[in-house]
């Protein structure tokens, strides 16, 4: 049954590397509550499309909770995914709130793992 969740909560970013290739994956980390996220700074840890399903459920077999946020640049008309921000915390420690887009950026679509569930 966790292995039927977990690949309900991995569907929608497998689905959206196959429509979107080139879209990639920006990898942040929980900081204390008080100071947020910290961003990867190395462009060379961004993830390619199809990396950023298996390296999502990689951290959730790890036992880490996460959130996915994919984003696209604001404007009228059709919105296309820009980029997959990718929240990760450790087990037992409440993570810092979830960012809202910056300006000019709007939230597509999300999902989030809390860690306490085991797989």
């Amino acid at each position: 049954m966790r292995d039927d969740t977990l690949q309900t909560f991995l569907a929608p970013l497998k689905r959206l590397a196959a429509r979107h290739p080139g879209i990639e994956g920006q990898v942040l980390w929980a900081a204390e509550v008080d100071e947020g996220w910290q961003v990867q700074d190395d462009a060379a840890d961004m993830l390619d499309a199809e990396e950023i399903p298996f390296y999502v459920e990689g951290l959730l077999v790890e036992g880490f909770g996460l959130i996915w946020q994919v984003m696209a640049e604001a404007g009228e008309g059709r919105r296309d995914p820009d980029h997959v921000l990718v929240m990760v915390w450790d087990a037992g420690t409440p993570p810092p709130p979830a960012p809202t887009p910056a300006e000019g950026w709007v939230l597509l679509n999300s999902g989030r793992w809390d860690a306490s569930a085991p797989l």
